[in-house]
């Protein structure tokens, strides 16, 4: 049992290292002007993503596993505040994705500061999920 928490907690780990930077990426996407920039940020973009999809799929299938070892936890309350922030961070992910695929079109439309704000967003979600799996304030 402690080797599936182990591996949901290093799997959600890679999943928010990729949706902290691929924000980031899209900061500076944006400042780019020529070709060859432009490419590179496509690259790095389409890797990130991948790697972060990885961390989203691990996350959810170790959390499963976690779940069908101890169903005694689908009664608490906390779990399923925590389940319904998955599921709207998974959609962010998914959010993620179209406007990756927008900046690889050259269809972006939001400026440096919206995707800097847009970056944040992770880290409204990491809080009140650490506080719910670790706190189970209700």
């Amino acid at each position: 049992m402690l080797w599936i928490k182990a591996f949901h907690v290093m799997f959600v780990v890679a999943w928010f290292a990729g949706l902290f930077y691929l924000p980031r990426l899209f900061v500076y996407h944006c400042e780019v002007t020529d070709e060859a920039g432009h490419e590179r940020f496509c690259i790095m973009e389409r890797r990130l993503y991948g790697i972060t999809t990885l961390g989203m799929v691990g996350t959810w299938l170790f959390g499963l596993g976690t779940l069908a070892l101890e169903p005694f936890y689908l009664h608490a309350g906390w779990l399923h505040a925590k389940l319904a922030l998955v599921v709207l961070l998974s959609a962010y992910h998914g959010w993620l994705k179209i406007h990756l695929r927008k900046f690889a079109a050259r269809q972006n439309t939001n400026s440096a500061r919206y995707w800097r704000i847009a970056n944040e967003v992770p880290a409204l979600f990491l809080i009140a999920i650490v506080i719910l799996a670790v706190v189970k304030p209700f």
